[in-house]
């Protein structure tokens, strides 16, 4: 019973920290979203800024849902249950599907449809998640203000997980950056494949989320086993070498051969083609890589996650910072992608199978657990 009110608290301290930050972002959005789309894209590309702020604008209406959501997914993953955010998200996927076809097709509302159509689709998900998080016993609208000393200890967890977050997504921002420099058509090309591509890799997230979900027991849980631990991150990097092959070859195969789904302009078609075995390669490893990252978070390694992937980005950024300046080709940002994926995946593999690492050593960061178990 204490166990539970434990975790109704930490539950709730988490739903009232997203909710928080949900409307300080939705806020910031109002206020400077502005200026950081024309930092962003350059002063002289006015009808981008114009387009993407609509879009942005409206979309930030569900930051504080969307955040919300998180929360209660990740807490019901935590008790094994994925088929509430299963639910929640397949209903999104058909709202998003049908507002975007009824408001962008027929209403012929162009991108502010599909900013609603995608916003409404995250509120439904959000409340979704909160209600199967009720039925699972918690008070899942329940938000507490968490103390001074619980803040530190979440920022402790937090950081190093925000650090690796954001490094990431501030690669992907560079990237879509340093095309845009390169011409209308040739961004156009990009954002069609690096979509295609973010669409791909979803596939490999139940990968993280099931090594977040089996692997802390097995790591540090009153049943630790080390080795049923190895076994699973095996067959999870297996799976996830299978379904990046597969992911990779009809992922590639799609633009390739039917570049008409997404686009009838031949120039940019043109420039499709010229990175699809970059887009292969990167698409290959990704995965693997979610298996590999998702037990570094179950191990509560986070200092090293958060290490590597910024040394990831540094690296990546450097080398697009140099291409950019020197020769401006959209193939070689695309390698870089394709080494900032690697990287990751070598950065992890060599962590997890290391002799002192938390799958071979009995005591590898067993006294952060007990510190953070006790309070």
């Amino acid at each position: 019973m204490q166990d539970k009110e434990l975790a109704q608290h930490q539950v709730s301290m988490l739903l009232f920290i997203a909710l928080a930050c949900g409307i300080g972002m939705f806020l910031f959005t109002k206020v400077f979203g502005t200026q950081v789309l024309t930092a962003f894209t350059g002063s002289g590309n006015y009808e981008i800024v114009t387009s993407a702020n609509t879009y942005a604008q409206i979309r930030g209406f569900a930051w504080p849902a969307v955040l919300v959501g998180l929360v209660a997914q990740s807490a019901s993953l935590g008790v094994k249950d994925s088929w509430g955010p299963l639910k929640a998200l397949a209903a999104a996927s058909v709202i998003n599907g049908v507002g975007d076809i009824v408001l962008c097709s027929v209403c012929g509302y162009g991108i502010a449809g599909a900013a609603w159509a995608t916003m409404v689709s995250q509120i439904v998900a959000a409340f979704m998640m909160m209600r199967n998080l009720n039925n699972k016993g918690f008070r899942a609208f329940s938000f507490t203000i968490p103390s001074a000393r619980e803040l530190l200890q979440i920022f402790e967890i937090a950081a190093p997980v925000f650090v690796t977050m954001t490094s990431k997504v501030a690669f992907y921002a560079l990237l879509t950056y340093s095309a845009t420099s390169m011409g209308a058509i040739t961004l156009a090309a990009h954002q069609v494949m690096i979509n295609i591509l973010c669409m791909c890799t979803v596939w490999g997230e139940p990968l993280s989320q099931t090594a977040q979900s089996f692997m802390p027991e097995l790591i540090y849980g009153a049943n630790r086993n080390l080795t049923k631990a190895r076994m699973l991150l095996k067959s999870l990097v297996i799976i996830g070498a299978i379904t990046g092959a597969v992911l990779g070859t009809v992922g590639t195969l799609v633009p390739w051969l039917f570049p008409s789904l997404f686009t009838n302009d031949r120039m940019v078609v043109q420039q499709m083609h010229i990175i699809l075995a970059p887009y292969f390669s990167a698409l290959l490893v990704t995965p693997s890589v979610h298996s590999l990252e998702g037990t570094l978070l179950a191990g509560r390694d986070l200092r090293y996650l958060s290490q590597s992937m910024s040394v990831c980005f540094c690296i990546g950024t450097l080398l697009l910072m140099v291409l950019r300046n020197k020769f401006g080709s959209l193939p070689g940002c695309w390698w870089i992608l394709v080494l900032f994926q690697w990287g990751r995946f070598a950065s992890g593999f060599q962590r997890l199978i290391s002799p002192t690492g938390m799958l071979y050593n009995e005591n590898f960061n067993q006294v952060e657990y007990i510190k953070t178990k006790a309070t």
